[in-house]
């Protein structure tokens, strides 16, 4: 378990949690429900959407029965993003879902060419997002998590388009004051190049409209080595916590 020390001046750790939260936050309003970013975490007093969590820590010193008394724990699907990976929250109730690590890549580098059989640009059209959601989906029709309220001001949805013009990689940039954060990141089974070059395209495009701001994120496992050949470093563990009591 990670100590309240051991994070003290983890600047990047801290900084993609808190962009994560933000985001989590917009896809939350965007369902219209209210979030509060209170002390230490920031959480929703109702169930969020599936696949988001209902509290993120965002200092390693909160009380895990402070954070989860903010949350609906008696809805199926409760969850909690442990940013620091110092919570316990078996007594709780909740069991560990997965583990992963903070990413960060400094701004200002060129990130590797991307597939040229892809074409890279922000999605432009509230119209374009169920396509898009679908492709994220692995091929299953979506079922409206991504919200066009999302579009106006929240976040910037990347498409990356083969040569017949559907969308076939993609990914969520969140920008903030100090990082943009890359969330939902995918390429479909047959898009050239995989992940390695929506990787690259994505940050190419990050690159371009945010070139001043470090990019940050979370990855585990085989998607973890891919953002690390990309030019990323892993910053700190996370894990998150389902309710199954």
């Amino acid at each position: 378990m990670i100590t309240e020390n051991e994070w003290a001046g983890n600047e990047w750790a801290g900084a993609a949690a808190r962009n994560n939260a933000e985001w989590c936050d917009a896809l939350c309003r965007a369902h219209g429900l209210a979030g509060e970013f209170g002390a230490g975490a920031w959480s929703s007093a109702r169930r969020t959407p599936p696949l988001y969590p209902d509290a993120v820590s965002l200092a390693p010193g909160i009380s895990p029965g402070d954070l989860v008394a903010r949350i609906d724990t008696a809805s199926p699907g409760c969850s909690v993003k442990d940013s620091f990976a110092c919570l316990d929250l078996e007594p709780l109730g909740f069991e560990v879902l997965f583990e992963a690590q903070w990413i960060h890549r400094p701004a200002g580098e060129a990130p590797a060419d991307p597939s040229a059989a892809i074409r890279w640009e922000p999605l432009r059209s509230a119209d374009s997002l169920p396509e898009w959601e679908t492709a994220w989906n692995d091929g299953e029709q979506g079922t409206g998590l991504f919200r066009p309220e999302l579009l106006a001001r929240d976040a910037t949805f990347l498409s990356g388009t083969g040569a017949d013009g559907k969308i076939v990689a993609g990914a969520v940039a969140s920008p903030g004051e100090s990082v943009v954060g890359i969330s939902n990141l995918f390429a479909a089974g047959d898009a050239p190049g995989g992940e390695e070059s929506a990787w690259a395209g994505c940050l190419t495009q990050v690159a371009r409209l945010w070139p001043g701001l470090p990019v940050v994120g979370y990855e585990s496992g085989e998607s973890l080595d891919t953002a690390v050949r990309q030019g990323f470093t892993p910053v700190g563990p996370l894990r998150v916590w389902l309710r199954t009591a």
